[in-house]
């Protein structure tokens, strides 16, 4: 059979560190002892999780025109991929026999007769990629969370200033001299509380306003979210959380607080039907204006949800409650392991685990050589101001950006939880738990009905008179899983 070698790394980075040629020496060899004639080499230097793979999809084009099958080796399966979203594409040309994955870390071969169990075992290697994907992000989000302690916006500026780098490479924010004074002017002309938004942006128009960074020309939009921009008076806004940040402000909070007192006026509107037993109160977004979906009773029994309709741009549909909650409730049903496969994923988590646990200690051993370092920098640094080498604004400079380097290692090495069984314990109690997750639905009280139903759903919307859903991580990945077994059988 012929075959085709998959070797790759994420990053330039990861490619110096982790040597895409020892991925292919290991990969040759295997090949080679399986007598597999080698057509293809291909050495990838790109992330799986992003949407578009030029090399990926070059080879399954190459396979799918190919006249015989074809042996793709790779290291592991989170090479190959890092999502579901190409294991179709992949297990089509498998059912079709047109193709072999060999994934050698794992010693997983999945091709025509591969069995319920292999497959699942796949599955479950891409599920645990996506979960390693989802941890990157963790650690972006714990450098994020630093930067905002340390009073740093880590978004694009917003109008009125500009992002900028300090001699030193450090990035900040900075006031926009030509675009401040115009965000000024729009506070205190809402302020006066005789104008509304397009007012004001037909004023700011006719005074000659600055484009927008994309070149769009100042609109009521514009004007709404300049105004609901804590930032103009020191407060960042970061995942509907304010925190204070240390860039020049522009106007001030009692500037800002009186403009918040007008618009909530201009926009004030009754809560209806509070306190009634409305079991999707508050869970359930329109698609088309953003506004909550309210719920109102009819005939003191039927349970209807339609628009709010707060911008008075929709057209008011009702919908049954039963109608929307037989759509959540079948969702459940999709998510729906057997024992085995709950025994099966448990045991896989616990491999799993020892891997990542070393992985974790091999972290953890670099965090506390860059660790030592970071003192080592620092006592140079004191010798050197010591020694007059260094002028006092320099010492205290490098010597706030070592602390804080300091500060982020300390935090991701205790970041670290080394508690594997555990985990393990409570994944597959977890598991348990998800099979029941109907039945606990149906006999728990209101309360605790919402909180399963926000537990299991995100970014429930109503479009019209249809509801869209999504189900949370990992749910949906469970779900895709237990669709793709049902079609492959």
């Amino acid at each position: 059979m012929k075959a085709i070698i998959f070797a790759r790394v994420s990053s330039k980075d990861q490619e110096d560190g982790q040597s895409i040629p020892a991925q292919v020496r290991r990969l040759t060899e295997y090949a080679l002892k399986r007598n597999f004639k080698i057509e293809h080499t291909y050495q990838v230097t790109e992330s799986s999780s992003k949407e578009t793979r030029k090399q990926f999809e070059e080879i399954i084009n190459f396979i799918k025109k190919a006249k015989e099958p074809y042996a793709l080796i790779t290291d592991t399966v989170d090479r190959l991929q890092r999502s579901f979203r190409e294991t179709p594409l992949l297990d089509e040309l498998r059912k079709q026999g047109k193709i072999e994955l060999h994934f050698l870390r794992e010693g997983l071969i999945v091709n025509k007769s591969s069995n319920s169990a292999q497959l699942l075992q796949w599955d479950v290697g891409v599920l645990f990629a996506s979960s390693y994907v989802r941890q990157l992000g963790d650690n972006v989000k714990r450098s994020q969370e630093q930067c905002v302690k340390n009073g740093q916006f880590p978004c694009k500026s917003p109008f009125g200033y500009t992002n900028a780098s300090l001699p030193s490479g450090q990035k900040t924010i900075v006031v926009n001299p030509e675009q401040a004074p115009w965000v000024v002017k729009i506070f205190e002309e809402y302020a006066k509380g005789n104008n509304s938004y397009q007012t004001i942006a037909e004023k700011m128009r006719a005074q000659g306003f600055p484009r927008t960074a994309r070149g769009a020309i100042i609109s009521d939009r514009t004007v709404e979210l300049i105004l609901g921009n804590p930032f103009y008076f020191g407060q960042m806004k970061i995942k509907n959380q304010t925190y204070p940040h240390k860039y020049e402000r522009l106007i001030s909070e009692e500037l800002y607080n009186q403009v918040q007192a007008v618009i909530a006026n201009h926009h004030k509107a009754p809560v209806q039907y509070a306190g009634k037993p409305i079991l999707l109160r508050g869970l359930i977004s329109c698609k088309n204006c953003g506004s909550t979906v309210s719920g109102d009773i009819k005939k003191f029994v039927y349970i209807y949800y339609s628009c709010h309709n707060a911008r008075k741009i929709c057209i008011k549909k009702w919908v049954k409650e039963e109608v929307l909650l037989k759509l959540m409730l079948e969702q459940f049903d999709q998510i729906q392991l057997t024992d085995q496969q709950i025994d099966e994923v448990a045991a896989h988590i616990e491999e799993y685990e020892i891997k990542e646990q070393e992985l974790i200690q091999k972290d953890q051993r670099i965090r506390n050589d860059q660790l030592n370092l970071a003192q080592e920098r620092i006592s140079k640094l004191i010798d050197m101001h010591i020694d007059g080498k260094i002028d006092g604004a320099t010492y205290h400079f490098k010597l706030e950006e070592y602390k804080q380097e300091q500060q982020r290692l300390l935090l991701e090495i205790k970041s670290y939880s080394t508690d594997s069984k555990v985990e393990q314990f409570a994944a597959k109690e977890v598991l348990n738990l998800i099979n029941n997750a109907k039945e606990i639905f149906m006999s728990s009280k209101l309360g605790e009905k919402q909180q399963l139903l926000r537990f299991f759903f995100s970014n429930l919307q109503l479009d019209s008179d249809k509801l869209l859903l999504e189900l949370r991580e990992p749910f949906n990945l469970m779900a895709k899983s237990q669709d793709q077994l049902k079609w492959r059988d």
